[in-house]
């Protein structure tokens, strides 16, 4: 087989293995790696990159291989935003509600591994004293809990606000 078709099918299948298992193992935003993520990541590239180029070790090979992930990742986000099953069952999954009018939502929380400490956390970054406070907090797909506070009326403010999470979502699809 020609080479260079060699590590473009290399290429395609290690991406969509990694897409595959980021999707299950869950997702870290790169703004949130601790030592241990970072160290991850660099034995993942390391054990991939062989898997990916073979033998052939040119500047064309290594080129061929970024392009192919490259177009790999542009038509993938592609399927993603015309087709919603994609997104939603595939590859991201949908935003969970922590937090509504005040309520918590312990189940929820045990389902996603959050903790109350992590949830308070959020909850105080953004200004607010308890969750009796916050009209809707979301755990988005992104693993943001996103905040939104009420006013002493009870009715929601417009402060909008965003956490990262320390840890990915926990995920229950592939």
């Amino acid at each position: 087989m020609n080479e260079l078709l060699d590590v473009t099918l290399r290429s395609l299948a290690v991406y969509l293995f990694m897409v595959f298992a980021i999707r299950l193992f869950g997702k870290n935003q790169l703004s949130q790696l601790n030592a241990g993520d970072v160290i991850l990541l660099l034995l993942i590239s390391n054990a991939v990159q062989n898997a990916m180029v073979g033998q052939n070790t040119s500047l064309e090979g290594g080129l061929v291989a970024a392009l192919v992930l490259f177009v790999a990742n542009f038509i993938l986000k592609k399927f993603m935003f015309k087709n919603q099953y994609i997104r939603r069952h595939l590859i991201e999954d949908e935003p969970e509600i922590l937090i509504k009018d005040g309520i918590v939502d312990l189940q929820k929380m045990k389902q996603q591994e959050i903790s109350v400490d992590e949830l308070e956390e959020a909850i105080r970054e953004h200004g607010v004293e308890k969750a009796e406070d916050v009209k809707l907090a979301v755990l988005e797909v992104d693993g943001n809990i996103s905040v939104i506070s009420m006013d002493k009326n009870n009715s929601h403010s417009t402060k909008f606000s965003r956490h990262k999470r320390k840890y990915p979502r926990k995920s229950h699809r592939i």
